[in-house]
């Protein structure tokens, strides 16, 4: 009997996978991505003894059934269905297996934030917290609030990236999976006033240093983690009695999103401002405050100016 971890055309299956991901034209870390959604598929099919050209959608759908059974949730499911699709496009045009996953759909799941944001009373209650703190702490998390900052962008941002774009302040941001600093945000005078005052007390601060840097004993100088940074958010959001895992520093975020439209802004000022690249994902939002943006402009209002 042949053994499972030789694959018919000769290759085994770790070298097989080797190839596969070698093959894939992206960074590193989706490299690594993919190398990890894809092994539950090969363990699964060595579980169930299937050789790999006895793989068709049927099987798939049972592999696909077993990740449900599992009580995984959507994402996670859809994350390792992409990696088989992935691999099954790549084996085709490689001429080892047929792209039996083609058409093979993720689960659908809720456009939904799992964190909460912050009401205003809240927000002011956590500002005021910080004032009374570092000066560093409170630029951060004034900052995250007013921005919409994830905290890989704050920890990411050196004191060199405050410039200006058409005679505005602004903070170039390296987003999440991008390369390089290609967008930013504003930062309007109570945005930029706490970090100003921050960095007063770093006299030898050059401009290519980090904007903010840890004062522990262990990292002392070094660029403030996105571990430190939502843990001084969580240890404000706790001192204020705010003590729930749906608030994190993720829930400033929404805040800035949710304050948006609130406001008076528009899905697109949103997105923008959040760097979202498509609107679904920002309408989300929309929908968590959908009832209360219908009461504040409500349209039956508009027919009492008429007559």
């Amino acid at each position: 009997m042949q053994s499972l971890q030789t694959t018919e055309t000769g290759v085994s299956r770790p070298a097989l996978k080797a190839l596969f991901l070698a093959s894939q034209d992206v960074k590193q870390s989706s490299r690594d991505l993919y190398d990890r959604t894809i092994k539950p598929f090969f363990t699964w099919i060595d579980k169930v003894e299937l050789p790999l050209t006895e793989v068709n959608r049927v099987e798939l759908l049972k592999y696909k059934q077993f990740l449900l059974d599992k009580g995984l949730s959507p994402l996670t499911i859809g994350g390792y269905l992409t990696a088989v699709r992935k691999f099954f496009e790549w084996a085709e045009a490689n001429k080892y297996y047929p792209n039996v996953a083609k058409g093979i759909k993720s689960p659908k799941r809720t456009q939904q934030f799992k964190k909460q944001a912050l009401s205003n009373d809240v927000s002011k209650e956590l500002l005021t917290y910080f004032q009374g703190k570092a000066l560093r702490d409170y630029a951060v998390v004034n900052l995250l609030i007013r921005t919409g900052l994830r905290t890989i962008e704050a920890s990411r941002a050196d004191i060199e990236d405050i410039t200006f774009k058409a005679g505005k302040r602004v903070l170039l941001v390296h987003g999440k999976g991008r390369d390089s600093k290609d967008s930013f945000v504003v930062l309007t005078d109570k945005a930029y006033l706490p970090i100003a005052n921050y960095l007063t007390t770093r006299k030898r601060a050059k401009d290519k240093d980090p904007l903010f840097i840890s004062t522990s004993n262990n990292s002392k100088g070094q660029r403030l983690t996105t571990r430190t940074i939502s843990s001084i958010v969580k240890e404000g959001l706790r001192a204020i009695g705010v003590d729930s895992k749906e608030y994190t520093a993720h829930s400033l975020r929404h805040t800035t999103a949710i304050n948006i439209l609130k406001a008076g802004g528009s899905l697109s000022d949103a997105q923008d401002v959040l760097r979202h690249q498509s609107p679904n994902t920002t309408q989300i939002y929309t929908d968590a405050i959908k009832e209360e943006i219908r009461l504040e402009r409500a349209p039956e209002e508009l027919i009492d100016t008429m007559f």
